[in-house]
């Protein structure tokens, strides 16, 4: 086995049969950490972003309207939920809001909603490792200053778990997953038994006042509003990650739908939950935080915090106030707040390669995506998420203030055109159902969907309004350039199949040549050369003759010599090249055959010989690639590469090949 097999071994694992495919399928306990783990995680920085959008006002308005946004965010959580519950139910199939668009609403809608998810994954990933990478950094001070380089390392050490399939890396991430949400529910009721005792101390930034930042210091009633819908559309991020579901469903063990439906109910529960117990500790602790917090936070003394202050996240905080005095419970909640956050990535990582399976089997990406790797994951949608992602954060540095202005975009486009699909779907069915029991259930759920698209729709228009120019319009920029590059591919698949396709009179295809004349290809002679004669003779063709090109007189006149001496018995042909050119002199003969019948054949026999490393390769059979590429495009020419293995090639297919039958009871795989 070779050294590289070898190691995708180990870092992978064996490959699994296509019929192992059942035993990836996950019950609801694996299920909620693999779909869950994003939308759960939001509550680790969805409180931030509302909080400092707005602190841009000062103080006064984080105490004032703080759960006023908090409890806007969980009505639309609830509403989103319950839609997403509907369709499940009805599109069990894992196309999720792709399939719902495209089959109600048509394919531009499927494009548009598609187009706006694999923007989404990819910002998921790179929003929650950046976050994780930063609440890492309150528990691991030596981090600071190296979070893009950690984020790209977790993201490698993510790609690799997903490689070997969604059972084992979903087994390995329920753990931390399970223990985030206990850590915080336990923190809550903490909280809350010390804050009844009136034992619950302030947080650090307590005593510190938020100065408005420049052209916020007196706002109207219509700026106030902007600032307050703005903060809603920021803590919207805590919905992100209920889509994953519905696009996973055919991961989950059987009933499908229905274990589907019941990870959301409980997914929805555990998230509103934890955001409701995050708000009211922050605003118990009186947390003040700042976008810029250098700039913004006012000390007791009255002068700004100045530059050497550290402001930790609102997470952290809390946890400082809650378990003040317990020192290792506020460094387990960083831990396992960096793990959940990093985890959360993992949700992009299981819907955005089934996803793009989806897309490439439509025809709107490359059709590689389509292709489950050896433990039955999509690995290439894996690596292509893992790329976009670290491009991401390279670009951003992993600061997630910068990166979740991009964010949400997405996922309200997908959320708003699958509802409104929905609605069309229920109205569908009404028209042809007759029993009056399953007319009112579908009813209640047209309900459903009608307000999820109400409320969606207008999250939508409100991110798209407050968060255009601050990020949210290279998103759409981005959703745009891949909705056309979607086209561009689904046409290309769709003129190839049309210029493939057989129609009941075309003979074309099937028509013999009128003759065949085979060109064997000589630079020297050597064994390839004379096994290409051999090769060439022995398919008998219509005429035959080998071909050389002079660029060296001195070797032209050799190799003729050489050709005589050994009786060769097939006409060596000399084209000139006074500019020592190989490729046109060889191609404009090989057409000049073809001029006398439409009819004829060329055969171009090239003599290749084979080696085993690939730094040889780069040392050798240049020319006839160029030449073989070139040929390639000329019509009536067919191309036959005759090779010959030299000493480092033995054992080579060996090494290529995957396992064969009887290779795991012999030990050989």
């Amino acid at each position: 086995m070779s050294s590289g097999r070898v190691l995708k071994r180990l870092l992978v694992g064996r490959a699994k049969r296509s019929d192992r495919l059942r035993e990836t399928l996950l019950p609801k306990k694996i299920a909620l950490p693999v779909f869950a783990s994003d939308a759960l995680s939001s509550v680790a920085y969805a409180p931030d972003e509302i909080l400092l959008t707005l602190g841009l006002a000062g103080g006064a308005l984080v105490l004032t309207h703080s759960w006023e946004v908090a409890l806007a965010v969980v009505v639309v959580m609830v509403v989103i939920v319950l839609s997403y519950r509907q369709n499940v139910r009805a599109y069990p199939s894992g196309g999720g809001d792709y399939e719902v668009a495209s089959v109600n609403l048509g394919p531009r809608a499927g494009r548009t909603v598609a187009s706006a998810l694999l923007v989404d994954y990819v910002l998921t990933v790179a929003v929650s490792v950046s976050s994780g990478v930063q609440n890492a950094a309150a528990a691991f001070p030596a981090i600071r200053g190296y979070e893009a380089a950690v984020a790209i390392a977790i993201i490698l050490g993510l790609t690799a778990m997903n490689l070997r399939g969604v059972r084992e890396s979903g087994t390995a991430f329920a753990i931390p997953t399970y223990l985030f949400m206990l850590t915080v529910l336990g923190m809550a009721v903490v909280g809350l038994v010390r804050r009844s005792t009136g034992d619950l101390p302030l947080a650090e930034s307590a005593d510190l006042s938020i100065a408005p930042e420049a052209g916020y210091e007196q706002l109207s009633t219509l700026a106030m509003a902007f600032l307050l819908l703005r903060a809603f559309s920021s803590g919207c991020s805590a919905l992100t990650g209920v889509e994953t579901v519905s696009n996973g469903v055919p991961a989950f063990q059987e009933p499908k739908s229905r274990n589907a439906a019941t990870t959301l109910a409980l997914m929805g529960l555990i998230s509103i939950t934890m955001l409701l117990a995050m708000m009211a500790l922050a605003s118990w602790t009186q947390v003040h935080f700042a976008e810029d917090p250098q700039s913004q936070l006012v000390g007791p003394d009255g002068q700004l915090v100045g530059p050497d202050y550290v402001q930790d996240t609102v997470m952290t905080q809390v946890a400082q106030s809650v378990f003040s005095g317990f020192g290792a419970g506020v460094v387990l909640v960083s831990v396992v707040t960096a793990l959940i956050l990093v985890l959360a990535a993992n949700t992009a990582f299981n819907g955005f390669p089934v996803l793009g399976s989806i897309l490439a089997r439509d025809g709107y990406l490359p059709r590689q995506l389509h292709t489950r790797g050896d433990r039955l994951a999509f690995s290439n949608g894996i690596l292509l998420l893992a790329g976009a992602a670290a491009v991401l954060i390279a670009i951003y540095d992993a600061q997630v203030t910068a990166l979740i202005q991009l964010y949400i975009v997405g996922v309200f486009v997908s959320f708003t055109l699958s509802q409104v699909g929905m609605i069309r779907h229920w109205n569908r069915h009404l028209r042809v159902e007759r029993d009056p029991q399953a007319r009112r259930t579908m009813q209640v759920s047209r309900a459903i969907n009608t307000l999820g698209a109400v409320l969606s729709g207008t999250v939508l228009a409100v991110v798209l309004v407050t968060k255009f120019t601050h990020g949210a319009g290279w998103a759409v920029a981005a959703m745009i350039a891949l909705y056309l590059l979607m086209r561009s591919i689904r046409r290309h698949y769709d003129r190839v199949r049309d210029e493939l396709a057989v129609s009941e009179d075309d003979t074309r295809a099937q028509l013999l040549p009128s003759r065949v004349h085979a060109v064997v290809l000589v630079s020297k002679i050597h064994k390839p050369t004379l096994r290409a004669v051999a090769y060439a003779k022995a398919t008998r063709p219509a005429t035959l003759e080998a071909l050389t090109v002079d660029v060296d007189q001195d070797e032209t006149r050799a190799l003729q010599d050489d050709w005589e001496r050994r009786g060769i018995p097939v006409p060596l042909k000399v084209l000139g090249s006074p500019y020592r050119e190989v490729t046109h002199p060889v191609v404009d003969y090989v057409k000049s055959i073809r001029s006398g019948s439409p009819r004829d054949m060329v055969v171009v026999y090239i003599p290749q010989y084979v080696l085993g490393h690939w730094w040889e390769k780069a040392l050798h059979n240049q020319s006839a690639l160029r030449l073989r590429t070139r040929l390639l495009f000329t019509p009536g020419v067919m191309v036959a590469s005759v090779p010959w293995q030299l000493a480092s090639a033995e054992g080579a297919e060996q090494r290529l090949d995957g396992p064969v039958a009887g290779d795991v009871r012999r030990g050989d795989w």
